[in-house]
């Protein structure tokens, strides 16, 4: 009750909730950049995930050159943790304190074979704005028992669905989803309208189809998440 009175008076007086949530109260703006780079401002702190060369599936699109306090990568693959923005660069699975998150890197294969094919990956699990994350935008790996430990329940899960070598099927990520009961799911790592040349992942269409009973919601390009974020399970097509 406090929480949304709170947020009625301020909308009323003309503070939008993206401006609430960069004041580092409660909640946070979620804002894409295409194929799995979002920029997550709130809590005191803009956390970056896998900046991205022009390559691959993500050609075409404009490289996120940005600043960030922390920049959370699953690989250090052109194409979902390039060098092209400004801030802490985390890759290696730790434990870190930075910008006043605490902030866990699980290694967990990047591929369907234990690694043998393209690595390890890197899965990320903080708290920012009152708000539990996971991402999970680079795997194609099953969670092990203790990778979901590790994981918890987030309130905003972020997780490929593409498919291809590297990233999870439509199906694969939707089971993911449930098995951690997040809360809201951003999908990345998939492809709208003709892939581009050398690219092996897909659209969003089979992770929506395989979860049927969740709300959908076209979300554009930014998103504001505050919480308490409920129980039901809500996708968040941010393109």
């Amino acid at each position: 009750m406090g929480l949304s009175l709170g947020l009625g008076l301020a909308l009323a007086a003309g503070i939008s909730q993206p401006a609430l949530a960069q004041r580092g109260g409660g909640g946070v703006t979620i804002t894409s950049y295409g194929h799995s780079a979002l920029l997550i401002q709130g809590g005191g702190a803009r956390v970056l995930l896998n900046p991205f060369q022009a390559v691959g599936c993500a050609a075409g699109l404009a490289e996120p050159r940005l600043s960030a306090d922390v920049i959370l990568a699953s690989s250090r693959l052109k194409d979902e943790g390039a060098p092209v923005a400004r801030g802490t660069f985390l890759v290696k699975p730790g434990s870190y304190r930075l910008a006043g998150l605490k902030i866990e890197g699980i290694s967990a294969p990047h591929d369907r074979v234990g690694g043998r094919r393209f690595g390890n990956a890197t899965l990320w699990r903080w708290r920012q704005g009152g708000l539990d994350f996971a991402h999970l935008g680079g795997t194609a790996g099953s969670l092990s028992p203790s990778d979901r430990v590790l994981l918890g329940r987030p309130d905003v899960l972020i997780i490929g669905v593409g498919g291809g070598g590297k990233v999870y099927t439509g199906q694969e990520a939707a089971e993911v989803a449930r098995e951690l009961q997040a809360r809201r799911v951003i999908p990345v790592q998939y492809t709208s309208g003709k892939p581009p040349a050398n690219c092996d992942q897909g659209p969003v269409e089979p992770f929506v189809q395989a979860m049927a009973g969740a709300r959908v919601r076209r979300s554009g390009r930014t998103i504001t998440v505050v919480p308490p974020v409920g129980d039901g399970t809500v996708i968040e097509l941010m393109r």
